[in-house]
């Protein structure tokens, strides 16, 4: 993963895992954060398929976590503080989006691991998105929340044409 995209995808995982936590202790949150991390991953590599496009969002800055937190109505808690308010500057509303629509989408999150092959940052294969494309009862159990299609729907809702536009066309071509 190319440095410039591991802000933005520690900041956007950090959000989902917040506003839809997991509960059990930490092994189980620790399945529901490698879950949104390979969902995150999977949609940022779809959304920067370039190297380019990865040093304009390091150059610019993905937008932050504001809209995100009106949606999800507070779940991913309202920043506390100066760091709080700095690692929700590097969450990226698309990617947000993006991810939910995967992990609610068994479907889309196995179109979406297949459309990695034109991206310029891949270097895992589908296997290393497995917790994602095919979880198992435990991971499914961890999710209970990070996976609910009602909690994330509005989420998901964004930007989801957006998605399915880029995994209709492929990443190379929806630029």
């Amino acid at each position: 993963m190319p440095a410039d995209l591991a802000p933005l995808i520690a900041a956007t995982t950090e959000w989902l895992t917040r506003a839809f936590p997991a509960g059990g202790g930490p092994l189980t949150a620790a399945l529901a954060e490698a879950q949104a991390r390979q969902a995150v991953t999977v949609a940022t590599w779809l959304r920067y398929p370039t190297h380019l496009d990865a040093a304009l969002v390091a150059l610019t800055g993905p937008g932050g976590s504001a809209r995100l937190d009106e949606v999800a109505g507070g779940r991913g808690r309202m920043p506390a503080g100066p760091q709080d308010m700095a690692w929700r500057s590097w969450v990226d509303e698309v990617v947000a989006s993006w991810a939910a629509h995967l992990l609610t989408a068994p479907d889309a999150a196995r179109d979406a691991v297949n459309a990695l092959d034109t991206c310029a940052h891949t270097t895992a294969g589908p296997a290393e998105f497995r917790r994602l494309t095919d979880p198992s009862a435990h991971d499914l159990a961890a999710t209970a929340l990070l996976r609910h299609p009602d909690l994330l729907e509005p989420i998901a809702r964004l930007h989801q044409a957006d998605l399915l536009d880029r995994l209709r066309l492929g990443p190379a071509r929806a630029h």
